[in-house]
């Protein structure tokens, strides 16, 4: 019977993650093709699927549907895991808990069964897809995570507004935030074909979604043929580091290394270094510091007046204002700058470019001052002829040196 060891490293928590995405991409050549995937770096999961570069999904391999365009992304996960069960839930709709009952059951009509017995999955559409993902951002599972959904192509854009127009109840408010970016679309598109003829690499056919994203944080190959296109509009303008946060994280670590949390902003109980979980206002010059229970209670009540509505189960707000600065708070940052200060040291020592100190060697130290030990006594063995008889040093040595000893004790006494 084998056993499988997990190591401390592997069960080890992780910060939240700098980006974390799930993506629609459409085929240029077939705009009936739609692929659904997650990614921590959009830009290079790009290229892996129009084969620019290794690692791409064999759904995406064939040539004649390349190259694929991102026209939909949704970010703001706070990990993997919560990427991949939304990913999960849009390829699925007809087998989703998330999608309502009689949603599904219109799904499973006229579905075929696979040789295993399970259900096959629809064929995807634009209308489809888009309508599954207002229900699952209108659930509260996902819908409360602040998630935000971003459009490159105007016409998905158009189809999402008019799928709004037929929803009704919750999901016809979502509260999230939708971005819309139309610039440098067909730039962009140009430079894909253009470098897919120049010679696109090989497609690993065996590499499915799944294995690919294990080696999604390598650096990717094919590059250069994405150089031409100025990295500034759609997926090239997220951010895939932690650098958006940098002056909210700097300040944080400043905080808690010289003690200066005080008491909690919202219950005034002082605050112990070490013994609790603290979270910082992630508005620029407010140093409010309370802790993680309070922060949440305070942003539900909230969220309660200002919705009129009675005390939910929810627990976790979606964001709220500082009782201090009065100023906007979003929950997904606050609990990102926290995780970054309990959990991800070498992120924060990257981001701040924190050079860590370096003990030296003490073996080394030791047969250094051996090797000086044998040196003076090598130096006063020259000094005695075959004879035994001390050397003299010439004058003019004598002259020198005394000249370079001075001059040093001169430049000494210059300085202080």
């Amino acid at each position: 019977m084998s056993t499988t060891t997990i190591t401390s490293t592997q069960l080890q928590p992780k910060p939240i993650p700098a980006l974390y995405t799930v993506y629609i991409l459409r085929s240029q050549p077939r705009h009936a093709s739609l692929y659904i995937g997650s990614t921590p770096n959009p830009p290079r999961r790009l290229s892996q699927h129009n084969g620019l570069s290794k690692g791409g999904a064999y759904r995406t391999s064939k040539k004649s549907l390349r190259p694929w365009e991102m026209v939909t992304l949704v970010s703001g996960f706070p990990s993997m895991i919560a990427a991949l069960k939304f990913e999960w839930a849009l390829n699925n709709p007809h087998k989703s808990l998330h999608i309502p009952a009689d949603k599904r059951a219109e799904a499973i009509k006229g579905l075929g069964r696979r040789k295993t017995g399970h259900l096959k999955r629809p064929r995807k559409s634009l209308n489809g897809v888009m309508e599954a993902l207002r229900m699952l951002l209108g659930v509260k599972s996902f819908g409360r995570m602040g998630l935000r959904v971003h459009f490159f192509e105007e016409e998905v854009w158009r189809v999402w507004e008019r799928q709004g127009g037929k929803m009704t109840g919750r999901t016809s408010k979502l509260g999230v935030e939708v971005v819309t970016d139309f610039r440098g679309a067909s730039s962009m598109s140009k430079t894909m074909t253009a470098a897919q003829q120049a010679g696109p690499a090989e497609p690993n056919s065996e590499v499915d979604d799944d294995e690919a994203r294990e080696k999604d944080d390598g650096d990717g190959e094919g590059e250069d043929a994405q150089e031409k296109y100025k990295k500034k509009y759609g997926i090239y303008a997220l951010p895939l580091d932690y650098t958006p946060i940098k002056e909210y994280v700097g300040k944080g670590q400043e905080i808690f290394e010289f003690e200066r949390q005080g008491k909690c902003v919202v219950c005034r109980e002082a605050m112990v270094t070490g013994r609790g979980l603290y979270a910082v206002c992630s508005n620029t010059g407010c140093e409010a510091v309370g802790h993680l229970d309070c922060w949440s209670r305070c942003f539900l009540k909230q969220e309660v007046k200002r919705a009129g509505t009675a005390q939910g189960d929810e627990i976790l707000p979606v964001k709220g204002e500082c009782p201090t600065c009065h100023g906007e708070v979003v929950w997904g940052d606050m609990m990102k700058e926290l995780t970054l200060r309990t959990r991800g040291q070498a992120e924060v020592d990257k981001l701040l470019k924190k050079k860590r100190r370096r003990a030296a060697a003490k073996p080394k130290a030791k047969e250094k001052g051996k090797g000086k030990a044998a040196d003076e006594k090598g130096n006063n063995a020259e000094k005695k002829d075959a004879k035994g008889n001390q050397k003299v040093k010439p004058a003019s040595q004598t002259i020198v040196e005394d000249s370079a000893s001075e001059d040093s004790e001169f430049l000494d006494i210059a300085l202080l």
